[in-house]
């Protein structure tokens, strides 16, 4: 069985591609290259490749995902579903594309100088620490294990631990509420304390991969003069520094949105301005609308606000009760009603719970299920739209609507071989049966136009139940020992929650379920 979708990036109103489909894009654009070692001012640099690689593999982009499974219905014989997507543009923009991947950090000069520009041809790019992040992410998800990738994923260059911003399914625009922003800015001051240094220059520094792992906050200056009469300032960074470790350490493709997070952290009160950089703020002096403008800047300087220490030390905040920010998900319909499924219903509706509870199932090596959940909510999502659309159309316009129908329906593969096919590289637990009743369907051929609604509301039901087994294995098993993290139990003291269900200590939670079913 063979399923072939070609992608159209979606695309956001401000007119760039949504997140997910490019780092897709640039996550299948590095598979394809060669990735060797090239010579740099007398350096070997290792998993590198030329801007012409680059842009030649762009103009013509094809990933193949394959699950082979024995046949449900006949063991002795093995099916083989492949789902390929691809890709194509003309030559000027994919270098356009690439200069994108330049300014979202995902690549970098490999001699190690701050390049503004991707070159057609000659210069030599190896990828950031943020970008093999997202290329692990991608080639977890899809199974990839090729030599040169699984080499540049093991090396030392990979030690990001991104800060994965939670964005409205429908905008793409990173959340902004209170909570969400408060989370966002305790990994900006840093996981350990403030990171502070003795020198402006390297507080400042404009060298390349400055924010490695994503765990130390923006750089620091621990004492320097201000003012036009110097007076002694402590524990400051610049407008600069606060883009460049947002850019570095988070998910955001574009210079606007680290300005953007920078300017709710001064909305909210978390830092404040010591000194204005009045070079950056003279165009702004005729604009009569008085708004907080955040000056992303080597000469604007910064301070964490005495509410912002708070926000670090988990003081002086109040307890929160409802979420703040609008709901991406919905409660399921058929889930018991006790504690531990309201709360996970809580952190799914939560952008900065959904935040820390991702992080959380990373570092118990269970992501996998949070993944599925909300990748088949957003399946479900647009079946439903595409289906409600072509039962109301006609002519033309009914044939475009089954375009859509039969690109949801190819859609599926690519879930189905990640996370629910035996053996797929994101495996969940879900019982045998399902399971089985998945590989039935999804091993037989699409058929007949007009038999494809039918057949696309079939696996929507069993989507449906496999990701209702998986909000109950999450409830169950993850959201108990995500509530008991000594890592986050602060945090969790300002929401609440309902603790009424037995709780487990410490010492006697239970062995996690395995992802994979028996």
């Amino acid at each position: 069985m063979h399923q072939t979708s070609s992608r159209v990036l979606r695309i956001t109103s401000d007119g760039r591609p949504f997140t997910r489909d490019f780092e897709d894009l640039f996550a299948t654009l590095v598979v394809s290259l060669p990735l060797r070692p090239h010579r740099v001012r007398l350096a070997r640099v290792d998993h590198s490749f030329l801007s012409e690689e680059a842009i030649n593999n762009l103009g013509s982009l094809k990933l193949s995902q394959s699950n082979r499974m024995p046949d449900p219905k006949d063991p002795s014989r093995i099916v083989t579903t492949t789902t390929t997507t691809t890709f194509s543009m003309a030559r000027e923009m994919a270098r356009s594309v690439c200069q994108r991947f330049l300014d979202a950090r995902f690549v970098e000069s490999a001699d190690g100088k701050l390049s503004q520009e991707f070159n057609m041809k000659g210069s030599v790019w190896q990828l950031t620490p943020k970008g093999i992040s997202v290329l692990e992410r991608f080639c977890a998800r899809n199974g990839i294990q090729q030599k040169h990738i699984t080499e540049l994923v093991s090396s030392p260059r990979n030690a990001m631990q991104l800060v994965i911003l939670e964005r409205d399914s429908a905008t793409d625009k990173p959340y902004s509420d209170r909570s969400t922003v408060e989370v966002i800015f305790r990994r900006f001051v840093g996981q350990n304390g403030p990171n502070v240094t003795n020198s402006t220059s390297s507080a400042d520094s404009a060298s390349l991969s400055e924010y490695k792992d994503g765990l130390a906050g923006v750089r620091m200056v621990s004492e320097s003069k201000v003012g036009s009469q110097p007076r002694t300032v402590y524990q400051t960074f610049t407008g600069k520094a606060a883009t460049d470790w947002l850019m570095d350490c988070c998910t955001a493709v574009n210079r606007r949105e680290p300005a953007e997070i920078a300017t709710l952290f001064l909305e909210q009160e978390l830092i404040w301005c010591v000194q204005s950089d009045h070079s950056y703020l003279a165009p702004f002096a005729q604009d009569k609308e008085t708004k907080v403008r955040f000056q992303p800047t080597r000469h604007a300087i910064y301070q964490l606000s005495q509410k912002g220490k708070d926000v670090v030390n988990m003081t002086s905040r109040a307890r929160i009760s409802e979420s703040e920010n609008t709901s991406t998900t919905t409660t399921r319909p058929g889930v018991p009603r006790d504690s531990n499924t309201q709360n996970l219903d809580r952190i799914l509706n939560d952008a900065a719970l959904r935040l820390l509870f991702r992080e959380n199932l990373r570092e118990t090596h269970c992501e996998e299920n949070l993944s599925f959940y909300l990748d088949v909510d957003k399946f479900l999502q647009s079946c439903k739209t595409a289906i409600r659309a072509n039962s109301l159309s006609s002519g033309k316009s009914s044939s475009e609507n089954l375009d859509s129908v039969k690109e949801a329906m190819a859609s599926t593969y690519a879930i189905y071989n990640a996370f629910l096919a035996p053996g797929s590289p994101c495996e969940v637990n879900i019982d045998h049966l399902l399971r089985n009743q998945l590989a039935i369907r999804m091993t037989k051929a699409v058929g007949q136009d007009a038999a494809i609604i039918e057949i696309l509301a079939e696996v929507i039901k069993l989507f449906e139940e496999a990701q209702l087994s998986v909000f109950n294995l999450m409830a169950s098993d993850s959201v108990p020992k995500f509530m008991l993290s000594s890592k986050y139990e602060q945090t969790l003291q300002n929401y609440d929650f309902d603790f009424g269900s037995p709780r487990y200590s410490a010492e006697n939670l239970p062995e996690r379920s395995m992802s994979r079913s028996n």
